[in-house]
């Protein structure tokens, strides 16, 4: 680990949360690193979307009683908040910002460096995944592998960028008013829980804006600057081999992004979970494409007891029990999925809440044709 003295560490006591944080001091400019767990389980480091921090982005992953059993209990989790993006933080002066993603995936290996991590296994939504990904396409021997949430690649389309523009101006004239929270509650959920004149908003919805009253309207306008200002990382993700897992719901607005993603990836190292509705009979599915993790897999959706309703971008907080069981086979091929003596019964992990429908051949996709590989080891 680096000198004390590059850091401040402090405890904190957030929402019955737990956790340590760390303001690691890098070249350019300080970070908050959330620390959960025994620092000598491997690391597991996260990375959130525009105007996020860990709470309003992953809290609803972690801290369901079902994922405890499956990543809490396997790593220690390292939550590294974009510059400005942590609670209480202070706005970002002109000197002391990062100007680029290249700027914010550097700052990703200095806090590795400064916890003394290896090889790391990553988690990142949206313009979090796009930030990792670029992380593990210069750093490659620092990556086990990505879970990428909505994950971008490509440089903004004409409309993302325009809507950059307008939140940005926004957040620099009038901080963070109401149309920005809307704007960017669209970007994060589906419909179905934002609500209408006739449903009131979701809980968890409710949650993200207030959370989203705390962030520095500056901060967040220089993430979004940055993103704005993104390269297109398609034709190096071929290249890369650590093994990806990616999620994205039906409804979220960079649906066609992870799409694209996962077409250009490897197809022996990745694979793509669409959080859907199945129109056609109206049960609710979770669809694998290319799940290529072991040396002979057969699965092609799981159903039935899964319950996965229509999702936006942020899977994490809107479906998070739909990602459980793919990160389990995900974390299986690595060796670092090591089941609890005891697991919730409402887990979806949990034998008693597997139906047998779920385990059936028709379930299992076998009756239609599987994808079906063999990795050479």
């Amino acid at each position: 680990m680096a000198d004390s003295s590059d850091s401040v560490s402090i405890d904190m006591e957030m929402i019955s949360l737990g956790g340590k944080e760390y303001l690691v001091k890098t070249r350019l400019g300080t970070v908050s690193v959330v620390v959960f767990g025994d620092q000598d389980k491997p690391a597991l480091v996260t990375y959130p979307d525009v105007a996020l921090n860990h709470i309003s982005c992953f809290q609803g992953l972690f801290f369901c009683p079902e994922a405890s059993s499956l990543l809490l209990h396997n790593f220690c989790v390292y939550h590294i908040s974009p510059p400005g993006h942590e609670l209480g933080a202070a706005p970002i002066g002109s000197d002391d910002f990062i100007t680029s993603v290249d700027d914010l995936a550097d700052q990703i290996l200095e806090v590795l460096n400064f916890f003394g991590l290896g090889a790391v296994m990553c988690m990142g939504v949206a313009a979090g995944a796009y930030i990792l990904t670029l992380f593990a396409m210069k750093y490659r021997q620092r990556v086990l592998g990505l879970i990428l949430v909505s994950p971008l690649c490509r440089r903004p389309s004409w409309k993302e960028w325009l809507l950059n523009k307008v939140m940005s101006n926004l957040l620099y004239f009038y901080g963070m008013c109401g149309m920005v929270k809307e704007l960017l509650l669209k970007r994060y959920f589906s419909k179905e829980v934002r609500g209408s004149v006739v449903v009131p908003e979701s809980d968890i919805v409710q949650a993200c804006r207030r959370l989203l009253d705390e962030r520095q309207s500056i901060n967040v306008c220089r993430f979004l600057e940055a993103m704005n200002g993104r390269p297109d990382l398609s034709e190096g993700l071929r290249k890369l081999h650590c093994r990806s897992l990616i999620f994205v719901g039906e409804n979220s607005p960079f649906h066609s992004e992870a799409l694209h993603v996962t077409s250009k990836l490897d197809s022996r190292y990745s694979a793509l979970v669409e959080v859907c509705n199945q129109q056609s009979d109206a049960q609710h599915v979770t669809n694998i494409i290319h799940p290529t993790f072991s040396n002979e897999l057969t699965i092609s959706k799981w159903c039935g007891t899964l319950q996965v309703q229509a999702c936006g971008s942020m899977v994490t907080e809107e479906q998070p029990h739909a990602m459980l069981i793919p990160i389990e086979y995900f974390l299986m091929v690595y060796g670092l999925y090591r089941p609890t003596l005891s697991i919730s019964p409402r887990s979806p992990l949990s034998p008693s809440c597997i139906s047998p429908e779920l385990l059936s051949p028709e379930s299992m996709g076998l009756k239609l044709k599987p994808i079906k590989a063999r990795i050479s080891l």
